[in-house]
């Protein structure tokens, strides 16, 4: 039995600068992990897969799962449990997190086979601190700033197949920090009037982490949970390697 860590990862900075011909958008992003992550309980043998803790409530345990992919991908038969403590659907990067754990686990290190499965698991398979190109799969390692970041997940999601759609037909330039926050906003309004019930209780504008739905603003700002009650709000701090 082995017990692995699958931090959260945060998308700081996104810019789109291509696509590719077989429809994959090339990136140029920041990425670092955080000290909010899931356990993966790990015993070699018979395949399975189980679930607990607080946000274990529709996370699939069949081989529609991202770890039942990356068993298959590392060749390796293993039952995993996870304790789901990251926040899903929310474009913190949990499921690629428990998929790049697995790879880890299984000493798997290819990431460009690893980015076939998701565009952030190579991110994740590293950890840290680092700028993201090609489709996910070429990282540069860069120096660890410890930082405090508040993360606000609204209760619903947001499908990044339909933001990278909507990014395509808006064929819109964006000065903003994340080239995605228009085209989410598009395919989801509600994020709009999240950004700004953010603001209000903060005092600050949040930045939306990747095709979202999840807003982050830098630094702690706790008590903002009153005010958005029916969000999920995490205050946590980047991870080194």
């Amino acid at each position: 039995m082995t017990l692995v860590i699958a931090p959260a990862k945060l998308t700081l900075s996104l810019k789109v600068t291509g696509v590719r011909n077989d429809g994959f958008h090339l990136i140029d992003a920041e990425m670092v992990s955080l000290e909010l992550h899931d356990v993966l309980t790990i015993r070699d043998g018979e395949p399975g897969m189980s679930v607990s803790g607080p946000f274990a409530e529709g996370i699939p345990t069949d081989g529609n799962n991202l770890i039942a992919r990356a068993l298959q991908l590392a060749g390796k038969s293993a039952h995993v449990h996870v304790e789901k403590n990251i926040p899903h659907g929310g474009g913190l990067g949990g499921g690629s997190s428990d998929a790049a754990a697995v790879l880890r686990w299984a000493e798997f290190d290819d990431l460009v086979a690893a980015s076939k499965l998701g565009a952030d698991i190579p991110f994740c398979m590293r950890g840290g601190r680092a700028r993201v190109t090609g489709i996910g799969e070429i990282l540069e390692p860069l120096p660890y700033i410890a930082r405090d970041v508040t993360l606000v997940v609204p209760p619903f999601g947001v499908s990044t197949p339909a933001v990278y759609k909507a990014f395509d037909s808006l064929n819109a330039r964006y000065n903003g920090v994340n080239d995605l926050e228009p085209a989410a906003i598009t395919v989801e309004p509600r994020l709009a009037l999240w950004r700004d019930r953010i603001r209000e209780a903060s005092g600050v504008m949040p930045i939306l982490a990747g095709s979202g739905a999840t807003w982050w603003l830098d630094g702690a700002h706790p008590r903002i949970h009153e005010a958005l009650s029916e969000a999920t709000v995490v205050v946590t701090r980047t991870r080194p390697l």
